[in-house]
């Protein structure tokens, strides 16, 4: 097991990484292949965790990306990435904080490269996800939870 964060009353670890899930579908092909490659393409994140023991939790990075053309699909990849991560003596706080933005953080670069592969190998040209900002996303929820929203950018 990895140790990526350790002091001496706290202890985080991944246990295990993998694919939890996945599904590619290309439910236009073969015409899709002969229309012109200018695709409006979505993504939808998703993020779970589960106690498995009381320092141990399965954290899984639901993605789903969609490639449009017009209204007809292109193709549609969902893949699921897991990891199992030792999370040990760090407050509620700071436990909700790993699970919700650290640990998806780690797991993404694999979905990413789990989602280039399908779509490559669907025998489309080459996609890669943009980075993800895993903290502003889960600082945007927690906000929004609480009932409150961020701080206005442009003060009038």
């Amino acid at each position: 097991m990895a140790e990526a964060k350790s002091t001496e009353n706290t202890r985080f670890g991944i246990h295990k990484i993998y694919l939890k899930d996945c599904s590619f579908e290309t439910p236009n092909s073969p015409s899709i292949f002969s229309e012109d490659w200018e695709p409006e393409v979505s993504l939808e994140l998703r993020n779970t965790a589960k106690k498995l023991t009381p320092d141990m939790h399965e954290v899984v990075l639901s993605l789903t990306v969609t490639a449009k053309l017009e209204d007809k699909t292109a193709y549609l990849v969902e893949v699921q990435q897991a990891g199992i991560f030792l999370i040990h003596g760090f407050s509620d706080d700071d436990l909700t904080a790993m699970v919700g933005s650290y640990c998806p953080n780690l797991l993404f670069p694999y979905a990413r490269e789990a989602v280039s592969n399908f779509v490559s190998k669907g025998g489309f040209p080459s996609f890669y996800l943009a980075p993800v900002n895993f903290d502003a996303l889960y600082t945007q929820h927690i906000e929004n939870s609480r009932g409150t929203e961020p701080a206005a950018k442009d003060a009038h």
